[in-house]
């Protein structure tokens, strides 16, 4: 038996090359994280990771020492009905903490038997994985000298740029921030920059169904993977499918097996995008992914803003799933750096690597995990569903405030 005898957890912040915006508001700057380590009673030491930080993280994770002290890391299954146990979820929805325990749970198993995590999933059937570039609507930047991306010229720049660096040959842009008949303007610009590629738009629910209606027939030249949550809700994406005639995606209303079971009823959803976090950790996505591969529903890999902590687990999920159909998405090339060892990892061809080292096959670097959990202190967090540029602003959904793509601005991040 390998037994849990401690868990910390240090909230970090790791600056972005820029701030970037979304239907909600912004990253603003920076990502804020929360680095989870679990400790055994036999010297091993697991990582995990959360999005967020700050008191409240370090308070939920110090609250399941009582679920997990003692308890033995191969026993898997047992943890998850002790610390998200589905009767009790209505009041204490304890996923994506359970996600982060479940991660170091996993690299501390794959550090005792000697194997990669992708080992104990079943065996990896790729050796790397591919990514999206995930462009971003941002702001410029005084620290980094980074310049904003408002405008399809500037939209597309910044993209033949990331794709010199990294290789992509898939291609996303998060939407949901400018005027729709823009964010089109911009998407046929990048469609029309590389020919040969692959697209898909994610407006994070933020489009009526009228203006998803008319976006996506205004995209059907394009070679689109998907639609990525165009308005909110299973009910209202299976009506557009009665228009549009694209595949449909989600991260958002399908990221449970209740969900998942709705979907499969209703059809409003070709492509469910499987996230470690969301789904309460990798073997949930597994699970998911062999429902999906049963009833025909095609699968990707979702980003909810990693380092690269995260970026393992997801690597390592995206090795073992025989039904992925599609590149992976990664916020990973927006920051500057990582708190792992070695520094960022690399795409390589718009992919990366899986690690085949023991466990999740990364390790931390103490220096710069002491380094951003500073930066944290000094900056503290930032409110997600806030745009620094439009103070008093605030998302509808769906949405009817859009921001002025004519205006430029450089705002303070503090």
């Amino acid at each position: 038996m390998t037994a849990i005898s401690n868990l910390r957890a240090t909230p970090v912040s790791v600056p972005l090359h820029a701030p970037l915006l979304h239907s909600n508001g912004a990253h603003w700057g920076r990502f804020v994280r929360t680095i989870v380590e679990v400790e055994t009673d036999d010297g091993y030491c697991g990582l995990g990771e959360m999005g967020g930080g700050g008191e409240d993280a370090t308070r939920a994770f110090a609250g399941l020492m009582p679920y997990l002290r003692g308890h033995d890391v191969f026993s898997l299954e047992a943890m998850r009905l002790k610390i998200c146990n589905p009767t009790a979820s209505l009041y204490n929805n304890r996923t994506q903490l359970h996600a982060a325990v479940e991660f170091a749970c996993l690299d501390i198993i794959g550090q005792k038997l000697g194997v990669p995590v992708h080992a104990l999933l079943g065996g990896k059937l790729r050796d790397s994985v591919e990514f999206a570039s995930y462009l971003f609507f941002r702001y410029a930047d005084a620290a980094t000298g980074n310049g904003e991306v408002r405008t399809p010229e500037q939209l597309v720049a910044h993209a033949r740029e990331l794709a010199a660096v990294h290789g992509f040959t898939s291609h996303k842009l998060k939407g949901g921030v400018y005027p729709p008949a823009h964010e089109l303007a911009c998407y046929r610009a990048l469609a029309a920059a590389f020919p040969g590629g692959r697209f898909r738009y994610d407006p994070n629910s933020a489009l009526s169904l009228a203006d998803a209606i008319a976006f996506g027939n205004g995209i059907l030249d394009v070679r689109n993977d998907y639609f990525e949550d165009p308005v909110w809700g299973l009910p209202q994406l299976a009506r557009l499918r009665q228009f549009v005639p694209l595949p449909i995606a989600t991260n958002t209303v399908v990221v449970n097996f209740e969900q998942l079971a709705a979907n499969i009823r209703g059809g409003g959803v070709d492509v469910v995008l499987l996230d470690t976090t969301f789904w309460g950790g990798i073997r949930p996505c597994i699970k998911a992914a062999g429902v999906c591969e049963t009833m025909g529903i095609g699968v990707a890999v979702h980003s909810s803003g990693e380092l690269g902590i995260q970026l393992a687990t997801m690597l390592h999920l995206g090795a073992v799933l025989p039904n992925l159909g599609y590149a992976a998405d990664a916020h990973y090339h927006h920051l500057t750096d990582d708190v792992i060892a070695g520094g960022p990892m690399r795409y390589v061809g718009g992919a990366i690597r899986v690690p085949d080292a023991p466990g999740l096959g990364i390790t931390l670097d103490r220096d710069k995990l002491a380094r951003y959990h500073a930066l944290y202190n000094e900056l503290g967090g930032y409110p997600y569903d806030r745009d620094p540029g439009r103070p008093g602003w605030y998302a509808q959904v769906p949405n009817s405030d859009w921001a002025d793509p004519s205006r430029s601005m450089t705002p303070s991040l503090r």
